[in-house]
């Protein structure tokens, strides 16, 4: 422990000496990579579900860009996939813009209420209290997304709002639900017989929609309209809003019109990491995933992975994400209220002496760096990527956190209201329900975003592109770094999220493995070199679109592990 202590403060204080070269907020450089003046002329889509998807081909169809695009889709999957999405919940996006060759990454996540008050969430005992962090409305920041559709119709759409959002409000309409949403909803059934509206919604007749049942949400419908219609106030003021407020309210949260009114959406600088001659445009605080992501990169970049066999590969990328999470862990938040060392989580100083503590053939348990415990990651949340015939392309992740959020509809609406309070770090140092911990600087605050493993990101090579991301809890940030290694290493987009997945977090101390991932031979060697594998069921849900500017053909591909989503180009 005094040594695993003794070369943290020696790293500190000697990156803390160096310059910022990847500072988070130092503007993102022009990409140069030569191809990216063509235009591809064609269009690809790559979301969890086919009705999204193939909304933004609609969306496409009538004038509209890739940023129109994604209001479509997003606001489509708020009605036909809310176990995952929805107005009640917020997104992180990672755009470029093909004319100037620019990029910009939108914080429309949630934010705490005014009221919010810690005690909320703790028994009686000092505990946490899972119930009040994630179910009802005391579980529910106050949304982002309505906003988010919104600020990308206003600043980066060809069309207005109405004509982005009418996909969605025709399908509220009537549409036949997938077997991932009956589930959901037959998963979390008690929950959903707590709150009158959400019974209404979910379980007409009292039970779950049967398969092939066409399934209305006409007060979600109403609601859209109303967005389209007034844009921010639609959501944020008049009747919305009072519905909202009065709904949460008289379920015992905290909610006022003035936390609605004050939401406001964040563009920020997005982070960039160089690997390998590529570029990574990915997400900075309050998503944790970019830094992570870039963490990882810089360290793995003294190492040449094509060289060595799968064992010693995988070593070197699990103590690179075993590194990288224990920073997540201690340092970051959201950057309107805590101060980060950006500098030095992104300097490549501080990756090399990372880099040096890791032992070529044996693990480095994570007792060395602190203790702690910690759960299984989840997987509820959405990703979709879109690149549009000029170029432009749009990576969004968006989430209500766990499966069906809070469970609570507020009545009126047919909005699902998010459980991203559990994202703070509710009670320091105890693992939040992904297993993920946190500090001070990632506790409540009024009008404070939680900490994201969101990673929407968009690689950029000598010769190919790639839109990618993942949901999955704290598995969102090894998934799209293993899809960015199997990009750069020549994966198309259909190899790319059907690659065999593994996943460390610092805590708790297990290599979390998909089955199929390693053959016996490697599996055996990372057990002698100390590692503890945990073999569970496939996750993720990858949407990936891929841009080859040699032959200038587009190729979009939807997670193999589920049987919903569609990549499509056309």
């Amino acid at each position: 422990m005094k040594l695993a202590l003794r070369w943290q403060v020696l790293l500190l204080g000697f990156v803390l000496g160096t310059s910022g070269a990847f500072a988070a907020d130092t503007p993102t450089p022009s990409i140069q990579a030569a191809p990216l003046a063509q235009r591809p002329g064609h269009a690809g889509i790559a979301s969890a579900n086919a009705l999204a998807t193939e909304a933004g081909f609609e969306v496409l169809a009538k004038g509209g860009n890739a940023f129109d695009a994604a209001i479509a889709v997003a606001s489509t999957l708020s009605v036909v996939e809310p176990e995952s999405s929805g107005l009640g919940g917020g997104f992180m996006a990672t755009l470029y813009m093909a004319a100037d060759k620019h990029s910009v990454f939108i914080d429309a996540r949630e934010t705490a209420p005014a009221a919010v008050n810690p005690k909320d969430y703790l028994n009686p005992d000092g505990t946490p209290n899972r119930d009040t962090a994630l179910k009802g409305p005391l579980s529910a920041g106050i949304p982002g997304e309505p906003a988010g559709l919104v600020w990308l119709a206003k600043h980066y759409g060809k069309l207005p709002l109405t004509a982005s959002l009418a996909p969605a409000i025709r399908i509220a309409g009537g549409f036949k639900p997938d077997e991932r949403l009956l589930g959901s909803i037959r998963e979390e059934q008690k929950n959903i017989e707590r709150w009158p509206a959400s019974a209404a919604k979910f379980l007409p007749n009292g039970n779950a929609p049967a398969q092939g049942e066409i399934w209305h949400d006409p007060d979600q419908a109403h609601t859209l309209e109303l967005l389209a219609k007034y844009g921010d106030s639609g959501f944020y003021s008049g009747e919305t809003a009072k519905k909202l407020v009065d709904a949460v309210r008289q379920a015992g949260g905290d909610w006022t019109l003035k936390d609605l009114a004050s939401y406001r959406v964040k563009e920020r600088t997005p982070i960039t990491v160089d690997y390998r001659g590529y570029k990574i445009i990915t997400a900075p605080p309050p998503s944790s995933g970019g830094v992570a992501i870039a963490e990882i990169l810089n360290i793995l970049s003294g190492f040449d992975l094509t060289k060595l066999d799968q064992a010693h590969r995988v070593h070197l990328v699990v103590e690179a994400m075993r590194r990288a999470f224990r920073d997540h862990n201690d340092y970051l938040g959201d950057p309107d209220f805590v101060k980060m060392p950006l500098d030095m989580l992104l300097s490549p100083y501080y990756a090399d002496g990372l880099r040096q503590t890791i032992v070529p053939d044996k693990a480095t348990p994570s007792s060395m760096l602190a203790p702690s415990n910690a759960s299984d990651p989840g997987m509820h949340t959405t990703h979709f990527s879109i690149i549009d015939a000029d170029g432009n392309m749009v990576a969004i992740t968006a989430t209500v956190n766990y499966v069906l959020g809070s469970t609570f509809v507020a009545d009126g609406t047919g909005v699902l209201l998010n459980d991203e309070m559990d994202d703070f770090a509710l009670v320091p140092n105890k693992p939040n329900v992904y297993g993920l911990l946190g500090s001070k600087a990632n506790a409540p605050e009024p009008g404070k975003r939680m900490l994201s493993s969101m990673s929407p990101s968009i690689v950029i090579g000598p010769d190919r592109t790639a839109v990618i991301g993942s949901p999955g809890g704290s598995t969102i940030i090894t998934q799209v770094l293993e899809g960015i290694l199997a990009f750069i290493d020549g994966g198309d987009a259909h190899q790319v999220v059907a690659h065999k997945r593994f996943h460390h977090q610092y805590m708790p101390d297990v290599v979390t493995v998909e089955p199929g991932a390693f053959d016996a031979t490697t599996s055996d060697a990372l057990t002698h070199m100390g590692y503890t594998l945990k073999q569970r069921e496939p996750w993720g849900f990858m949407n990936v679109v891929i841009w080859d500017r040699r032959t200038n053909k587009l190729d979009a591909a939807s997670d193999p592990r589920r049987q919903d989503g569609l990549g499509k180009v056309q």
